[in-house]
């Protein structure tokens, strides 16, 4: 019996911590410049990749108009 009441307490503290740690962290919005231009930058590629890798794109294409030879570096 004081296994389960131990264990439990245990994954007790671990949610009210790991509850603590995200609420602390807040989600406002990137303030530097560096922050911003990799934000852009991880937007830029997600929406490239969507249009790219869809099944539309992957299966009605010549074999030559793939991603493997139009790639931006």
């Amino acid at each position: 019996m004081v296994t389960i009441v131990v264990f439990f307490g245990l994954l007790v503290g671990a949610v009210v911590t790991l509850l603590w740690v995200l609420l602390r962290r807040g989600s406002g919005p990137t303030e530097n410049a560096d922050g911003l231009l990799i934000e852009e930058a991880r937007r830029r590629a997600a929406d490239r990749d969507r249009r790219s890798f869809n099944a539309f794109a992957q299966h009605n294409i010549a074999p030559t108009m793939g991603d493997s030879y139009h790639t931006e570096r």
